[in-house]
């Protein structure tokens, strides 16, 4: 299929690539000029593992390209709107201009029977809208709403091989032609077995937002359990292993820790609270705001572990925090709790150096006043104590005896549970992790 690509961000980049390498023709679109030229010569604008060879591969084949010019995507028969839906400035609620920006922008260009897809997440009742607006600006278009499900660090294979696919469509002839013009789209992954749903578009709005709301109150949960461990001297992991092990709990994201960030969680769950009170059932959602609360005080608590561990005293002390990227895999640095700590200790006098295998860059920006290092040697050395905030393989498989001759004080703060206590501690290093004796 002719398939154009509007918004060439993370979730635009590389559905436009996956949509390629399965055979379709693929122009994908995007406002910022210098994020085009990178693509079109192979180059990712952000680190994601497979990306690369999949974005250069679809480019040789020919059935891949990139614009600045929206009228690049005339022609095309089904257009996915990818464009980002940050937190609005001073409130909890989305910010939607971006997404009304793309919708009326393509609505020049489209045919009769053209298929308008959504796939940024955006707050319920957003396609009903925008539906009752494209009766007036391009009345044979047929809106339809496919929520992505991608996880940073698994993009590609989230694209390729999902899980799921949900499709909200309209009511009759429409939403039929909506859904064979989908099922063609993804006949690959379809072929393959891969689940998927159809409903209205209400309904298909609010799942990604339903999920990414469960997810981030699992965590909550138990890094909640974790401050009750650590004041009743018990052990959050054994406790996870034990209540994981319950088919209706399930152990996957029963990790404690520093807690969540990103560009999804955090202002996904804030949005959805907005819109509940918008719709007047605000008070289904106000557990939310604790599951919220609970994240944010994850980074205090962690700034006060750090200070105990450093005998009361930040001023002068030197940290090494390892990891700025809010999860391994990824140069994502939006809303990373592991930045927001080691700038908390900055400013409260601790002399600070971060690193990071891919994010040192864009933790730059955010935070040009902190230290950063690239080499995890040179960050490592002189340090009282070490900080281990965002839980990359290599730092994972650090050998505590090899960096003991590094660091001046043998003192690790484990901020993701991901290493031994057992092995660090028989090398003479005083351990401490989250919700752990």
């Amino acid at each position: 299929m002719r398939i154009s690509v509007i918004g060439c961000g993370y979730l635009g980049a590389v559905h436009a690539a996956s949509m390629a390498k399965l055979g379709h023709d693929v122009v994908g679109i995007d406002v910022d000029p210098k994020k085009i030229d990178d693509l079109s010569v192979g180059h990712a604008p952000f680190f994601e593992p497979g990306l690369p060879g999949l974005l250069q591969a679809s480019l040789d084949s020919g059935r891949l390209k990139f614009s600045t010019s929206m009228a690049d995507a005339a022609g095309a028969e089904v257009h996915f709107i990818c464009v980002g839906t940050p937190q609005r400035k001073g409130e909890y609620a989305a910010d939607l201009r971006y997404v009304d920006a793309a919708f009326a922008g393509v609505a020049p260009y489209l045919n009769s029977g053209d298929m308008v897809i959504g796939k940024s997440t955006v707050p319920v009742g957003t396609a009903s809208r925008l539906a009752d607006e494209y009766m007036e600006s391009a009345p044979e278009a047929i809106l339809a709403w496919n929520p992505e499900f991608l996880r940073e660090g698994h993009a590609v294979k989230d694209t390729l091989h999902p899980d799921r696919f949900v499709y909200g469509v309209p009511d009759g002839a429409a939403g039929e032609r909506a859904t064979a013009a989908l099922d063609e789209v993804y006949a690959v992954s379809l072929s393959e077995g891969t689940p998927r749903l159809v409903m209205d578009y209400a309904t298909a709005e609010l799942v990604k937002t339903a999920a990414n709301s469960f997810l981030a109150t699992k965590i909550s949960f138990i890094n909640a359990m974790a401050e009750l461990c650590e004041a009743a001297g018990a052990d959050v992991t054994l406790l996870a292993d034990a209540i994981g092990l319950d088919d209706r709990i399930g152990r996957k994201f029963l990790n404690a820790g520093i807690g969540f960030g990103g560009g999804c969680l955090p202002k996904d769950i804030r949005a959805f609270m907005a819109r509940a009170g918008e719709l007047g059932a605000d008070q289904a959602l106000t557990f939310l705001r604790e599951v919220d609360a609970i994240n944010m005080r994850r980074r205090s608590r962690t700034v006060e572990l750090t200070r105990q561990l450093c005998g009361g005293f930040l001023i002068g002390k030197r940290i090494t925090v390892l990891g700025a990227a809010f999860k391994p895999n990824s140069d994502d640095v939006r809303d990373s709790p592991a930045l927001s700590i080691a700038a908390q200790l900055q400013l409260q006098g601790a002399e600070v150096t971060v690193t990071d295998p891919e994010a040192i860059e864009n933790a730059r920006r955010r935070f040009p006043d902190l230290h950063f290092e690239h080499n995890t040697e040179a960050a490592l050395a002189g340090a009282h104590v070490v900080l281990l905030l965002t839980e990359w393989k290599e730092y994972r498989d650090m050998d505590p005896a090899s960096i003991a001759s590094l660091v001046d004080d043998r003192r690790i703060l484990d901020g993701r549970n991901a290493l031994s206590a057992q092995r660090w501690k028989a090398e003479g290093w005083q351990y401490k992790g989250v919700g752990r004796p």
